[in-house]
């Protein structure tokens, strides 16, 4: 799992620095510490590997819907050379 580096510190700071009681800036940052804590992030590797399997995937519909194709045609012309 991927995390994200959060410099806690720093955030308290900024928000103090911009108004918010030190108390709040505080409960701030823990909830969104948390919130970014219960979250799974996706990679990069995770992505490229979703991304092959669909293109796997989506190959097989194609062909196979071409192999469908070429047989119902095949099926008419035998049906109107009949």
């Amino acid at each position: 799992m991927a995390t994200i580096t959060f410099d806690t510190h720093q955030f308290i700071r900024t928000l103090k620095d911009s108004g918010i009681p030190e108390n709040q800036a505080e409960a701030i940052t823990s909830a969104i510490k948390t919130a970014q804590s219960e979250q799974e992030l996706v990679t990069k590797q995770d992505l490229t590997l979703a991304v092959k399997e669909l293109g796997v995937n989506l190959t097989r519909w194609v062909i196979g819907a071409g192999f469908l194709q070429t047989a119902l045609i095949a099926g008419l012309l035998l049906k109107l050379v009949k």
